[in-house]
């Protein structure tokens, strides 16, 4: 977990719980009530805390950049260390994350984030691996990060059509739209 500078440890554990539930329950799990009883405390007390769920969501987002920055790092490094497309291994992996924490990528994306809540430089950290990979062209980036958002959402919500291969689908989007970087 990568905390905001003025978290205290008891505020680091509430947040810690609220992802916990969150991940196992649901965006249904993530009520202050929930919250306090997992801890044995009454509700009121998380105040004293943290300011409102709405803190302990950005607190939850701002971590979630971070591992999602530090994976789509590591895999693109990897891949170029082998001689591979690291942009295939962004989106490998920032696939994997997603699908592996459904109810925390939701939070991530599903509203308007309050970037000035977050911690700072996580959203970017969250991006740097990408932007590297484009050689720095956001409109790409954008691009490319939207397909990626897309092809989640539909794999999340299970509405690939009947028969279809969601990693093959991946593997032809991703390949396409390297192919059309490469040739503009």
């Amino acid at each position: 977990m990568v905390p905001a500078p003025d978290l205290t440890p008891r505020a680091r554990e509430i947040v810690a719980v609220a992802r916990e539930l969150l991940e196992s329950e649901g965006p249904e799990g993530l009520s202050m009530r929930r919250i306090a009883a997992q801890l044995g405390i009454r509700a009121p007390s998380l105040y004293e805390h943290v300011a409102d769920k709405r803190a302990l969501e950005n607190a939850i987002i701002s971590e979630a950049f971070f591992e999602q920055g530090d994976l789509t790092r590591m895999s693109a490094d990897a891949a170029r260390a082998v001689g591979e497309d690291p942009l295939l291994a962004i989106g490998s992996a920032y696939r994997r994350y997603a699908l592996a924490h459904p109810h925390v990528y939701r939070l991530m994306t599903d509203k308007g984030l309050d970037r000035a809540a977050l911690v700072e430089g996580s959203e970017q950290h969250a991006g740097e691996a990408l932007r590297r990979a484009v050689d720095g062209d956001l409109t790409l980036a954008r691009v490319l990060w939207a397909f990626a958002h897309g092809m989640i959402m539909l794999e999340l919500n299970d509405r690939f059509a009947e028969g279809s291969d969601a990693d093959e689908l991946w593997d032809a989007g991703l390949r396409a739209l390297r192919a059309s970087t490469r040739a503009g």
